[in-house]
Protein backbone atom coordinates (compact mmCIF):
# COMPACT_ATOMS: atom_id res chain seq x y z
CA UNK A 1 0.00 0.00 0.00
CA UNK A 2 2.85 2.39 0.73
CA UNK A 3 3.77 1.77 -2.50
CA UNK A 4 0.68 2.99 -4.17
CA UNK A 5 0.63 6.03 -1.78
CA UNK A 6 4.22 6.63 -3.41
CA UNK A 7 3.17 6.52 -7.21
CA UNK A 8 -0.06 8.76 -5.97
CA UNK A 9 2.70 11.34 -4.60
CA UNK A 10 4.34 11.43 -7.50
CA UNK A 11 1.16 12.46 -9.72
CA UNK A 12 -0.02 15.43 -7.26
CA UNK A 13 1.93 17.89 -9.34
CA UNK A 14 -0.53 17.07 -12.37
CA UNK A 15 -3.52 17.16 -10.07
CA UNK A 16 -2.63 20.27 -8.68
CA UNK A 17 -2.39 21.65 -12.18
CA UNK A 18 -5.77 20.43 -12.97
CA UNK A 19 -7.28 21.76 -9.87
CA UNK A 20 -5.69 25.11 -10.25
CA UNK A 21 -7.31 25.06 -13.95
CA UNK A 22 -8.43 28.35 -14.43
CA UNK A 23 -11.64 27.32 -16.41
CA UNK A 24 -12.74 24.55 -13.91
CA UNK A 25 -12.17 27.27 -10.80
CA UNK A 26 -14.14 29.93 -12.99
CA UNK A 27 -17.27 27.68 -12.98
CA UNK A 28 -16.66 26.66 -9.65
CA UNK A 29 -16.31 30.45 -7.99
CA UNK A 30 -19.25 31.48 -10.26
CA UNK A 31 -20.95 29.18 -8.92
CA UNK A 32 -20.06 30.44 -5.58
CA UNK A 33 -21.95 33.82 -6.51
CA UNK A 34 -24.60 32.25 -7.32
CA UNK A 35 -25.43 29.70 -4.06
CA UNK A 36 -27.18 31.98 -1.80
CA UNK A 37 -29.21 32.56 -5.15
CA UNK A 38 -30.41 28.42 -5.30
CA UNK A 39 -30.32 27.69 -1.51
CA UNK A 40 -32.72 30.75 -0.70
CA UNK A 41 -34.92 30.40 -3.52
CA UNK A 42 -35.07 26.57 -2.66
CA UNK A 43 -36.36 27.48 0.59
CA UNK A 44 -39.41 28.98 -0.81
CA UNK A 45 -39.97 25.57 -2.77
CA UNK A 46 -39.76 23.71 0.85
CA UNK A 47 -41.98 26.45 2.74
CA UNK A 48 -44.94 26.12 -0.35
CA UNK A 49 -44.11 21.71 -1.51
CA UNK A 50 -43.52 20.35 2.05
CA UNK A 51 -47.05 20.90 3.75
CA UNK A 52 -48.48 18.58 0.82
CA UNK A 53 -46.52 16.02 2.70
CA UNK A 54 -48.90 16.15 5.46
CA UNK A 55 -52.60 16.76 3.05
CA UNK A 56 -52.12 20.63 3.33
CA UNK A 57 -52.13 22.73 0.41
CA UNK A 58 -51.69 26.37 0.81
CA UNK A 59 -54.58 28.13 -1.03
CA UNK A 60 -53.88 29.47 -4.76
CA UNK A 61 -52.80 32.74 -4.49
CA UNK A 62 -50.59 32.14 -1.63
CA UNK A 63 -48.80 29.23 -3.05
CA UNK A 64 -48.33 31.24 -6.87
CA UNK A 65 -46.62 33.70 -4.99
CA UNK A 66 -44.35 31.90 -3.30
CA UNK A 67 -43.43 30.03 -6.49
CA UNK A 68 -42.87 32.76 -8.16
CA UNK A 69 -39.67 34.14 -5.93
CA UNK A 70 -38.35 30.45 -6.87
CA UNK A 71 -39.33 31.09 -10.77
CA UNK A 72 -38.44 34.31 -10.93
CA UNK A 73 -34.68 33.55 -9.69
CA UNK A 74 -33.50 30.06 -10.70
CA UNK A 75 -35.42 30.51 -14.02
CA UNK A 76 -32.45 32.76 -15.08
CA UNK A 77 -29.94 30.80 -13.50
CA UNK A 78 -28.02 30.17 -16.68
CA UNK A 79 -28.23 33.89 -17.66
CA UNK A 80 -26.77 34.81 -13.78
CA UNK A 81 -24.09 31.98 -14.52
CA UNK A 82 -23.02 33.13 -17.72
CA UNK A 83 -22.35 36.55 -16.22
CA UNK A 84 -20.69 35.27 -12.84
CA UNK A 85 -18.40 32.49 -14.39
CA UNK A 86 -17.24 35.12 -17.18
CA UNK A 87 -16.57 37.49 -13.77
CA UNK A 88 -14.25 34.75 -12.46
CA UNK A 89 -12.36 33.60 -15.56
CA UNK A 90 -12.07 37.75 -15.70
CA UNK A 91 -10.49 37.88 -12.61
CA UNK A 92 -8.11 35.37 -13.46
CA UNK A 93 -7.19 36.77 -17.23
CA UNK A 94 -6.45 40.48 -15.61
CA UNK A 95 -3.46 38.75 -13.57
CA UNK A 96 -1.71 38.72 -16.66
CA UNK A 97 -2.55 42.01 -17.71
CA UNK A 98 -0.59 45.34 -16.37
CA UNK A 99 -2.36 47.27 -14.07
CA UNK A 100 -3.24 50.37 -16.58
CA UNK A 101 -4.71 47.89 -18.73
CA UNK A 102 -7.49 45.86 -16.83
CA UNK A 103 -10.44 44.19 -18.25
CA UNK A 104 -13.61 45.68 -16.99
CA UNK A 105 -15.58 43.08 -15.60
CA UNK A 106 -19.05 44.57 -15.53
CA UNK A 107 -18.33 45.24 -19.93
CA UNK A 108 -17.52 41.57 -19.47
CA UNK A 109 -20.44 39.99 -17.76
CA UNK A 110 -23.16 42.09 -19.42
CA UNK A 111 -21.31 41.13 -22.88
CA UNK A 112 -21.72 37.56 -21.94
CA UNK A 113 -24.95 37.94 -21.20
CA UNK A 114 -26.79 39.49 -24.18
CA UNK A 115 -24.19 36.44 -25.85
CA UNK A 116 -25.83 33.73 -24.08
CA UNK A 117 -28.89 35.16 -24.97
CA UNK A 118 -28.16 35.04 -28.83
CA UNK A 119 -27.61 31.36 -28.69
CA UNK A 120 -30.27 30.28 -25.53
CA UNK A 121 -33.44 32.02 -26.45
CA UNK A 122 -36.11 31.87 -28.79
CA UNK A 123 -38.04 34.57 -30.33
CA UNK A 124 -41.38 33.98 -30.82
CA UNK A 125 -44.10 35.81 -32.39
CA UNK A 126 -48.03 35.86 -32.06
CA UNK A 127 -50.97 36.77 -34.30
CA UNK A 128 -50.98 40.49 -32.73
CA UNK A 129 -47.39 41.09 -33.87
CA UNK A 130 -45.93 40.89 -29.94
CA UNK A 131 -42.36 39.41 -29.48
CA UNK A 132 -42.14 37.14 -26.78
CA UNK A 133 -38.96 35.39 -25.29
CA UNK A 134 -38.88 31.73 -25.55
CA UNK A 135 -36.99 31.59 -21.99
CA UNK A 136 -36.85 27.74 -20.89
CA UNK A 137 -33.09 27.40 -21.80
CA UNK A 138 -32.00 30.63 -19.25
CA UNK A 139 -33.26 28.29 -16.24
CA UNK A 140 -30.96 25.36 -15.22
CA UNK A 141 -31.26 23.71 -18.45
CA UNK A 142 -28.62 25.83 -20.06
CA UNK A 143 -26.10 26.03 -18.12
CA UNK A 144 -23.36 24.14 -20.25
CA UNK A 145 -23.81 26.73 -22.79
CA UNK A 146 -23.95 29.63 -20.51
CA UNK A 147 -20.37 28.18 -18.98
CA UNK A 148 -19.55 27.95 -23.16
CA UNK A 149 -19.93 31.60 -23.77
CA UNK A 150 -18.69 32.74 -20.09
CA UNK A 151 -15.25 30.91 -21.29
CA UNK A 152 -15.35 32.64 -24.93
CA UNK A 153 -16.17 36.11 -24.02
CA UNK A 154 -13.61 37.16 -21.53
CA UNK A 155 -10.85 35.90 -23.70
CA UNK A 156 -11.88 38.00 -26.48
CA UNK A 157 -11.75 40.94 -24.59
CA UNK A 158 -8.24 39.79 -23.42
CA UNK A 159 -7.52 39.45 -26.89
CA UNK A 160 -8.02 42.47 -27.88
CA UNK A 161 -6.73 44.69 -24.41
CA UNK A 162 -3.49 42.65 -24.54
CA UNK A 163 -2.94 43.80 -28.19
CA UNK A 164 -4.13 47.60 -27.61
CA UNK A 165 -6.84 46.41 -29.90
CA UNK A 166 -9.48 49.85 -29.60
CA UNK A 167 -10.70 53.10 -31.26
CA UNK A 168 -8.10 55.85 -31.14
CA UNK A 169 -9.10 59.28 -29.77
CA UNK A 170 -7.06 62.49 -29.78
CA UNK A 171 -4.74 63.10 -26.67
CA UNK A 172 -7.03 66.06 -26.23
CA UNK A 173 -9.92 63.48 -25.03
CA UNK A 174 -9.85 63.00 -21.30
CA UNK A 175 -8.62 59.15 -20.01
CA UNK A 176 -11.85 58.23 -18.39
CA UNK A 177 -14.23 58.87 -22.14
CA UNK A 178 -11.01 56.96 -23.88
CA UNK A 179 -11.14 54.31 -21.45
CA UNK A 180 -15.09 53.76 -22.07
CA UNK A 181 -14.32 53.35 -25.88
CA UNK A 182 -11.72 50.52 -24.82
CA UNK A 183 -15.34 48.37 -24.38
CA UNK A 184 -16.46 48.57 -27.69
CA UNK A 185 -15.08 46.46 -29.81
CA UNK A 186 -14.37 43.86 -27.79
CA UNK A 187 -18.01 44.38 -27.49
CA UNK A 188 -19.08 44.33 -30.78
CA UNK A 189 -16.76 41.56 -31.77
CA UNK A 190 -18.51 39.20 -28.56
CA UNK A 191 -22.02 39.89 -29.79
CA UNK A 192 -21.81 39.36 -33.40
CA UNK A 193 -19.92 36.11 -33.27
CA UNK A 194 -22.71 34.76 -31.45
CA UNK A 195 -24.97 36.30 -33.30
CA UNK A 196 -24.02 35.27 -36.72
CA UNK A 197 -23.20 32.14 -35.08
CA UNK A 198 -26.71 31.54 -33.23
CA UNK A 199 -28.08 32.51 -37.09
CA UNK A 200 -26.03 29.94 -39.16
CA UNK A 201 -26.31 27.13 -36.20
CA UNK A 202 -30.37 27.42 -36.31
CA UNK A 203 -30.45 27.14 -40.26
CA UNK A 204 -28.81 23.88 -39.99
CA UNK A 205 -29.87 22.54 -36.67
CA UNK A 206 -33.61 23.80 -36.27
CA UNK A 207 -32.92 25.10 -32.75
CA UNK A 208 -30.77 26.93 -30.36
CA UNK A 209 -27.08 25.78 -28.80
CA UNK A 210 -28.68 25.30 -25.25
CA UNK A 211 -30.85 22.85 -26.02
CA UNK A 212 -28.79 21.50 -28.86
CA UNK A 213 -26.43 20.51 -26.11
CA UNK A 214 -28.64 19.27 -23.48
CA UNK A 215 -30.36 17.03 -25.95
CA UNK A 216 -26.80 15.64 -27.05
CA UNK A 217 -25.33 14.95 -23.96
CA UNK A 218 -28.73 13.38 -22.25
CA UNK A 219 -27.06 9.57 -22.67
CA UNK A 220 -23.80 10.76 -21.27
CA UNK A 221 -26.21 12.56 -17.91
CA UNK A 222 -27.90 8.87 -18.18
CA UNK A 223 -25.12 6.85 -17.72
CA UNK A 224 -23.61 9.53 -15.01
CA UNK A 225 -26.65 8.39 -13.17
CA UNK A 226 -25.39 4.58 -13.35
CA UNK A 227 -23.34 2.62 -10.77
CA UNK A 228 -20.37 3.22 -12.53
CA UNK A 229 -20.86 6.74 -13.30
CA UNK A 230 -21.63 7.89 -9.95
CA UNK A 231 -18.13 5.23 -8.71
CA UNK A 232 -16.28 7.79 -10.98
CA UNK A 233 -17.79 11.11 -10.03
CA UNK A 234 -17.84 10.22 -6.11
CA UNK A 235 -15.06 7.99 -6.31
CA UNK A 236 -12.93 11.38 -7.50
CA UNK A 237 -13.92 13.41 -5.01
CA UNK A 238 -12.33 11.47 -2.27
CA UNK A 239 -9.65 10.10 -4.34
CA UNK A 240 -8.38 13.70 -5.32
CA UNK A 241 -9.13 14.82 -1.47
CA UNK A 242 -6.33 11.43 -0.51
CA UNK A 243 -3.66 13.16 -2.18
CA UNK A 244 -4.26 16.15 -0.41
CA UNK A 245 -5.95 18.25 -3.42
CA UNK A 246 -9.45 19.24 -2.72
CA UNK A 247 -11.78 16.73 -4.73
CA UNK A 248 -14.53 18.92 -5.45
CA UNK A 249 -13.01 21.55 -6.86
CA UNK A 250 -11.92 19.44 -10.35
CA UNK A 251 -15.43 17.31 -9.98
CA UNK A 252 -17.99 19.66 -9.25
CA UNK A 253 -17.42 21.80 -12.74
CA UNK A 254 -17.94 18.87 -14.48
CA UNK A 255 -21.66 17.95 -12.95
CA UNK A 256 -23.29 20.98 -11.58
CA UNK A 257 -25.04 21.36 -14.49
CA UNK A 258 -26.40 17.77 -14.04
CA UNK A 259 -26.62 18.43 -10.26
CA UNK A 260 -28.84 21.40 -11.09
CA UNK A 261 -31.14 19.89 -14.03
CA UNK A 262 -31.66 16.46 -12.01
CA UNK A 263 -32.86 18.38 -8.77
CA UNK A 264 -35.58 20.54 -10.42
CA UNK A 265 -36.70 17.13 -13.11
CA UNK A 266 -36.84 15.38 -9.95
CA UNK A 267 -39.27 18.35 -8.04
CA UNK A 268 -41.02 18.53 -11.03
CA UNK A 269 -42.29 14.39 -11.49
CA UNK A 270 -42.69 14.46 -7.31
CA UNK A 271 -44.68 17.22 -7.70
CA UNK A 272 -47.01 15.86 -10.17
CA UNK A 273 -47.20 12.94 -8.16
CA UNK A 274 -44.62 10.62 -10.22
CA UNK A 275 -42.85 9.27 -7.47
CA UNK A 276 -41.07 6.64 -9.66
CA UNK A 277 -39.84 9.44 -11.86
CA UNK A 278 -38.19 11.72 -9.40
CA UNK A 279 -35.25 9.33 -9.38
CA UNK A 280 -32.50 11.30 -10.46
CA UNK A 281 -29.58 10.34 -8.58
CA UNK A 282 -26.80 13.16 -9.50
CA UNK A 283 -27.56 16.02 -7.24
CA UNK A 284 -26.01 18.48 -5.13
CA UNK A 285 -27.73 16.41 -1.68
CA UNK A 286 -25.95 13.38 -2.96
CA UNK A 287 -22.75 14.86 -2.72
CA UNK A 288 -22.98 16.66 0.37
CA UNK A 289 -25.73 14.22 2.72
CA UNK A 290 -25.03 10.53 0.74
CA UNK A 291 -20.95 10.27 -0.71
CA UNK A 292 -19.87 12.75 1.70
CA UNK A 293 -21.58 12.48 5.06
CA UNK A 294 -19.69 14.22 7.22
CA UNK A 295 -17.05 15.58 4.56
CA UNK A 296 -15.55 13.96 1.53
CA UNK A 297 -14.81 10.63 2.42
CA UNK A 298 -17.89 9.63 4.49
CA UNK A 299 -15.75 10.47 7.68
CA UNK A 300 -18.60 11.30 10.39
CA UNK A 301 -18.77 7.87 11.30
CA UNK A 302 -15.02 7.64 11.35
CA UNK A 303 -14.61 10.71 13.49
CA UNK A 304 -17.30 9.20 16.06
CA UNK A 305 -15.17 6.29 16.20
CA UNK A 306 -11.83 8.18 17.34
CA UNK A 307 -14.15 10.18 19.81
CA UNK A 308 -15.86 7.92 21.40
CA UNK A 309 -13.64 4.28 21.02
CA UNK A 310 -9.75 4.88 20.19
CA UNK A 311 -7.97 3.80 22.84
CA UNK A 312 -5.03 6.46 21.40
CA UNK A 313 -4.82 9.19 23.72
CA UNK A 314 -4.60 11.61 20.21
CA UNK A 315 -6.76 10.19 17.87
CA UNK A 316 -9.98 10.31 20.67
CA UNK A 317 -8.42 13.94 21.20
CA UNK A 318 -8.80 14.64 17.46
CA UNK A 319 -12.41 12.79 17.32
CA UNK A 320 -13.72 14.79 19.92
CA UNK A 321 -12.13 17.79 18.69
CA UNK A 322 -13.51 17.20 15.07
CA UNK A 323 -17.05 16.18 16.12
CA UNK A 324 -18.97 19.38 15.73
CA UNK A 325 -17.00 20.08 12.82
CA UNK A 326 -17.72 17.47 10.94
CA UNK A 327 -21.33 16.87 11.98
CA UNK A 328 -21.61 20.06 9.57
CA UNK A 329 -19.81 19.18 6.84
CA UNK A 330 -16.27 20.43 7.58
CA UNK A 331 -14.05 17.64 7.94
CA UNK A 332 -10.57 19.16 7.36
CA UNK A 333 -9.81 18.99 10.79
CA UNK A 334 -9.91 15.10 10.88
CA UNK A 335 -8.34 14.77 7.39
CA UNK A 336 -5.03 16.75 8.68
CA UNK A 337 -4.96 15.66 12.09
CA UNK A 338 -5.47 12.07 12.30
CA UNK A 339 -4.55 12.01 9.20
CA UNK A 340 -6.47 10.81 6.61
CA UNK A 341 -5.71 11.56 3.60
CA UNK A 342 -1.85 10.34 2.45
CA UNK A 343 -2.39 7.56 4.89
CA UNK A 344 -2.24 4.22 3.32
CA UNK A 345 -4.42 2.65 6.31
CA UNK A 346 -7.16 4.43 5.06
CA UNK A 347 -6.90 4.81 1.25
CA UNK A 348 -8.91 1.83 0.93
CA UNK A 349 -12.24 3.26 3.11
CA UNK A 350 -11.71 6.69 1.98
CA UNK A 351 -12.11 5.84 -1.73
CA UNK A 352 -14.58 2.84 -1.77
CA UNK A 353 -17.05 4.14 1.36
CA UNK A 354 -18.10 7.38 -0.71
CA UNK A 355 -18.77 5.13 -3.57
CA UNK A 356 -20.83 2.49 -1.32
CA UNK A 357 -22.82 5.54 0.32
CA UNK A 358 -23.68 6.02 -3.52
CA UNK A 359 -24.46 2.78 -4.67
CA UNK A 360 -27.13 2.34 -1.85
CA UNK A 361 -29.07 5.39 -2.24
CA UNK A 362 -29.38 4.41 -6.19
CA UNK A 363 -31.21 1.33 -4.31
CA UNK A 364 -33.08 3.09 -2.12
CA UNK A 365 -34.53 5.10 -5.03
CA UNK A 366 -34.68 2.66 -8.04
CA UNK A 367 -35.52 -0.72 -5.99
CA UNK A 368 -38.10 0.82 -3.43
CA UNK A 369 -39.10 4.20 -5.39
CA UNK A 370 -38.00 6.72 -2.46
CA UNK A 371 -37.48 10.11 -3.91
CA UNK A 372 -34.13 11.15 -5.27
CA UNK A 373 -33.20 14.95 -4.32
CA UNK A 374 -35.69 17.64 -5.03
CA UNK A 375 -34.32 20.46 -2.86
CA UNK A 376 -31.02 21.68 -2.54
CA UNK A 377 -30.01 22.81 0.33
CA UNK A 378 -26.80 24.69 2.55
CA UNK A 379 -23.92 22.06 2.42
CA UNK A 380 -23.73 22.55 6.27
CA UNK A 381 -26.66 21.01 7.02
CA UNK A 382 -26.13 18.20 9.34
CA UNK A 383 -25.77 14.82 7.15
CA UNK A 384 -28.78 12.77 7.61
CA UNK A 385 -31.30 16.15 8.32
CA UNK A 386 -29.96 17.35 4.73
CA UNK A 387 -30.97 13.36 3.62
CA UNK A 388 -34.39 13.70 4.58
CA UNK A 389 -34.86 17.38 3.95
CA UNK A 390 -33.67 17.11 0.73
CA UNK A 391 -36.16 14.64 -0.55
CA UNK A 392 -39.08 15.68 1.24
CA UNK A 393 -39.24 13.98 4.19
CA UNK A 394 -39.79 10.09 3.25
CA UNK A 395 -39.67 7.79 5.28
CA UNK A 396 -37.46 5.71 3.08
CA UNK A 397 -35.02 8.30 3.56
CA UNK A 398 -34.93 8.54 7.21
CA UNK A 399 -34.49 4.42 7.12
CA UNK A 400 -31.64 4.89 4.64
CA UNK A 401 -29.88 7.70 6.82
CA UNK A 402 -29.86 4.91 9.61
CA UNK A 403 -28.15 2.41 6.94
CA UNK A 404 -25.56 4.95 5.63
CA UNK A 405 -24.11 5.08 9.19
CA UNK A 406 -24.13 0.91 10.17
CA UNK A 407 -22.86 0.26 6.39
CA UNK A 408 -19.94 3.29 7.04
CA UNK A 409 -19.28 2.20 10.21
CA UNK A 410 -18.96 -1.45 8.87
CA UNK A 411 -15.91 -0.06 6.19
CA UNK A 412 -14.02 2.01 8.64
CA UNK A 413 -14.28 -0.29 11.37
CA UNK A 414 -11.17 -2.69 10.78
CA UNK A 415 -9.15 0.00 9.74
CA UNK A 416 -9.71 2.66 12.71
CA UNK A 417 -8.97 -0.71 14.96
CA UNK A 418 -5.67 -1.23 12.70
CA UNK A 419 -4.90 2.45 12.79
CA UNK A 420 -5.90 3.05 16.47
CA UNK A 421 -3.58 0.13 17.50
CA UNK A 422 -0.58 1.49 15.48
CA UNK A 423 -0.83 4.52 17.42
CA UNK A 424 -1.40 2.92 20.86
CA UNK A 425 1.76 1.44 20.24
CA UNK A 426 3.60 5.00 18.85
CA UNK A 427 2.74 6.18 21.99
CA UNK A 428 3.59 3.64 24.60
CA UNK A 429 7.22 3.92 22.70
CA UNK A 430 6.87 7.75 23.36
CA UNK A 431 6.57 7.71 26.69
CA UNK A 432 9.11 5.12 27.11
CA UNK A 433 11.70 7.58 25.74
CA UNK A 434 10.41 10.28 27.61
CA UNK A 435 10.65 8.21 30.57
CA UNK A 436 14.14 7.31 29.95
CA UNK A 437 15.21 11.06 29.11
CA UNK A 438 13.95 12.66 32.18
CA UNK A 439 15.72 9.64 34.22
CA UNK A 440 19.16 10.53 32.71
CA UNK A 441 18.04 14.08 32.88
CA UNK A 442 17.37 13.65 37.00
CA UNK A 443 21.00 12.31 37.84
CA UNK A 444 22.43 15.98 36.32
CA UNK A 445 23.43 18.07 38.97
CA UNK A 446 21.62 21.27 38.27
CA UNK A 447 23.53 24.40 39.47
CA UNK A 448 20.87 27.39 40.01
CA UNK A 449 21.72 30.69 39.29
CA UNK A 450 21.10 33.49 41.55
CA UNK A 451 17.85 34.81 41.73
CA UNK A 452 16.99 38.42 40.07
CA UNK A 453 16.81 41.19 42.84
CA UNK A 454 12.96 42.53 42.62
CA UNK A 455 14.49 45.81 42.48
CA UNK A 456 15.74 44.98 38.73
CA UNK A 457 12.39 45.85 37.13
CA UNK A 458 11.58 43.50 34.43
CA UNK A 459 9.19 44.18 31.58
CA UNK A 460 7.30 41.23 29.82
CA UNK A 461 6.96 42.12 26.33
CA UNK A 462 3.38 41.24 24.77
CA UNK A 463 4.73 38.66 22.00
CA UNK A 464 0.86 39.55 20.08
CA UNK A 465 1.80 43.18 20.04
CA UNK A 466 0.66 44.26 16.31
CA UNK A 467 2.76 47.03 14.44
CA UNK A 468 0.29 49.05 13.26
CA UNK A 469 2.77 50.79 10.91
CA UNK A 470 3.26 47.97 8.57
CA UNK A 471 -0.61 47.64 8.09
CA UNK A 472 -2.45 49.53 5.28
CA UNK A 473 -4.63 51.51 7.48
CA UNK A 474 -2.46 51.90 10.62
CA UNK A 475 -5.57 51.05 12.75
CA UNK A 476 -5.63 47.53 12.60
CA UNK A 477 -4.40 44.15 11.60
CA UNK A 478 -6.70 42.87 8.64
CA UNK A 479 -6.45 38.96 7.90
CA UNK A 480 -8.15 37.00 5.31
CA UNK A 481 -8.53 33.35 5.66
CA UNK A 482 -8.92 30.98 2.65
CA UNK A 483 -10.72 27.37 1.76
CA UNK A 484 -12.91 25.99 -0.43
CA UNK A 485 -15.90 26.74 0.61
CA UNK A 486 -15.89 29.01 3.91
CA UNK A 487 -16.22 26.57 6.34
CA UNK A 488 -12.51 25.56 7.42
CA UNK A 489 -11.34 29.13 7.32
CA UNK A 490 -14.46 29.98 9.36
CA UNK A 491 -12.78 28.16 12.12
CA UNK A 492 -9.28 29.54 12.29
CA UNK A 493 -11.14 33.15 11.87
CA UNK A 494 -13.61 32.77 14.70
CA UNK A 495 -10.38 31.40 17.16
CA UNK A 496 -8.00 34.72 15.74
CA UNK A 497 -11.33 37.16 16.31
CA UNK A 498 -11.93 35.52 19.85
CA UNK A 499 -8.63 36.28 21.05
CA UNK A 500 -8.42 39.50 19.80
CA UNK A 501 -11.48 40.16 21.48
CA UNK A 502 -10.23 38.74 24.53
CA UNK A 503 -7.09 40.45 24.91
CA UNK A 504 -8.66 43.93 23.01
CA UNK A 505 -6.47 43.31 20.25
CA UNK A 506 -6.97 46.13 16.46
CA UNK A 507 -7.20 42.87 14.82
CA UNK A 508 -9.85 42.00 12.47
CA UNK A 509 -10.01 38.41 10.57
CA UNK A 510 -12.55 37.31 7.74
CA UNK A 511 -12.90 34.17 6.52
CA UNK A 512 -14.38 32.96 2.91
CA UNK A 513 -13.88 30.66 0.18
CA UNK A 514 -11.43 30.79 -2.72
CA UNK A 515 -13.42 32.36 -5.84
CA UNK A 516 -15.08 35.08 -3.62
CA UNK A 517 -12.18 36.76 -2.36
CA UNK A 518 -11.24 39.15 -5.29
CA UNK A 519 -13.01 42.15 -3.73
CA UNK A 520 -11.80 41.38 -0.30
CA UNK A 521 -8.22 41.24 -0.97
CA UNK A 522 -7.18 44.91 -1.95
CA UNK A 523 -7.77 46.04 2.20
CA UNK A 524 -6.13 43.06 3.89
CA UNK A 525 -2.80 42.75 5.16
CA UNK A 526 -2.40 39.19 5.57
CA UNK A 527 -4.02 36.43 3.49
CA UNK A 528 -4.01 32.73 5.47
CA UNK A 529 -4.51 29.77 2.78
CA UNK A 530 -5.71 26.67 4.16
CA UNK A 531 -3.99 23.73 2.80
CA UNK A 532 -6.49 21.86 1.21
CA UNK A 533 -6.17 25.09 -1.19
CA UNK A 534 -2.65 25.36 -2.32
CA UNK A 535 -2.86 24.40 -5.76
CA UNK A 536 -3.95 27.93 -5.82
CA UNK A 537 -1.18 29.33 -4.08
CA UNK A 538 0.60 30.78 -7.07
CA UNK A 539 -2.18 32.18 -8.28
CA UNK A 540 -2.96 33.87 -5.10
CA UNK A 541 0.34 35.03 -5.22
CA UNK A 542 0.02 36.93 -7.45
CA UNK A 543 -3.35 39.04 -6.63
CA UNK A 544 -1.34 39.14 -3.12
CA UNK A 545 1.69 40.95 -5.12
CA UNK A 546 -0.94 43.35 -6.64
CA UNK A 547 -2.33 44.45 -3.84
CA UNK A 548 0.55 44.42 -1.76
CA UNK A 549 -0.98 41.99 0.80
CA UNK A 550 1.20 38.92 2.62
CA UNK A 551 0.78 35.47 1.71
CA UNK A 552 1.31 32.58 4.37
CA UNK A 553 0.82 29.33 3.26
CA UNK A 554 -0.08 26.21 5.59
CA UNK A 555 0.57 22.70 5.91
CA UNK A 556 -2.48 20.51 7.66
CA UNK A 557 -1.01 20.27 10.79
CA UNK A 558 0.53 23.68 10.85
CA UNK A 559 -3.59 24.53 10.13
CA UNK A 560 -5.49 22.78 12.65
CA UNK A 561 -2.74 23.21 15.13
CA UNK A 562 -3.29 27.16 14.62
CA UNK A 563 -7.04 26.71 14.60
CA UNK A 564 -6.39 25.23 18.46
CA UNK A 565 -3.33 28.05 19.10
CA UNK A 566 -4.82 31.12 18.07
CA UNK A 567 -1.62 33.63 20.17
CA UNK A 568 0.87 30.90 18.28
CA UNK A 569 -1.01 31.96 14.98
CA UNK A 570 -1.10 35.29 15.55
CA UNK A 571 2.68 35.39 16.35
CA UNK A 572 3.43 33.83 12.81
CA UNK A 573 1.42 36.63 11.20
CA UNK A 574 3.00 39.46 12.75
CA UNK A 575 6.26 37.86 12.31
CA UNK A 576 5.40 37.55 8.45
CA UNK A 577 3.91 41.31 8.83
CA UNK A 578 7.02 42.60 10.27
CA UNK A 579 9.43 41.02 7.48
Amino acid sequence: MNAVIKQIEKAQPFFRKLAANKYLRAVRDGFIALMPIIIFSSIFLLIVNVPLIWHFAWPTRVANALNMFYNMSMGILSLMASSTVAKALTDSLNLGLPKTSQIPTAGVQFTAQISFIFVAVDTLINKAGDIYFAIAMIGTKGLLCAFLVAFIVPNIYYFCFKHNITIKLPDAVPQNISEAFKNIIPFAISTTFFWVFSIIFRYFTGTNLADWIIKSLSPLFTAADGYFGLAIVYGAMAFFWFIGIQGPSIVEPAVTAIYLSNVELNLKAWKAGNITGANHILAEGTQYFVATLGGTGATLVITLMFALWAKSKDLKAIGRAATIPVLFGVNEPILFGAPLILNPIFFLPFIFTPIANVWLFKIFVDVFHMPGFIYNLPWTTPGTLGLIMGTGFSVGAIILSILLIVVDGVMYYPFFKAYDKQMCTEEAEKLAKDQNASKTQSTVKVVSKPAVSSTSSQTKVDETEIPLTATKDGKKLNVLVLCAGGGTSGILAKSLNKLAKEKNLPLSVAATSFGAHHDLLPGMDVVILAPQMNAMKDELQKECDKNNVKMLTTTGKQYINMTQHADKCLDLIISNISK
